[in-house]
């Protein structure tokens, strides 16, 4: 379906990748919507927080008693992120030639 179109376009998308795509498409999709439910049927003041990467730039944000801890956790995961990033680049870099 799509793969036919992305190879008519010069673009090769093997049928794995879109899957793995889907797959955090609709992880993320699912998240939101546990969080939109949980706190529409609890209520109350609730705390968020994440760290957003636009390349090697981290927006950090938080609201809530709890933000410091979100934002903690948000930047441990941002790292981690970067770290196998590198990690599997390098890897990669070096498969190749």
């Amino acid at each position: 379906m799509w793969s036919e179109e992305a190879e008519d376009a010069g673009l090769s998308v093997s049928g794995r990748t879109l899957a793995i795509l889907l797959f955090g498409i609709s992880l993320i999709a699912i998240g939101i919507a546990i969080i939109v439910l949980v706190s529409l049927f609890v209520g109350g003041s609730g705390s968020v927080g994440g760290v957003i990467l636009i390349g090697p730039i981290p927006i950090v944000f938080g609201a809530g008693p709890d933000a410091l801890l979100l934002v903690a956790v948000g930047i441990i995961i941002a790292i981690f992120s970067v770290i196998l990033f590198w990690i599997f680049n390098k890897k990669l870099k070096r498969n190749n030639g």
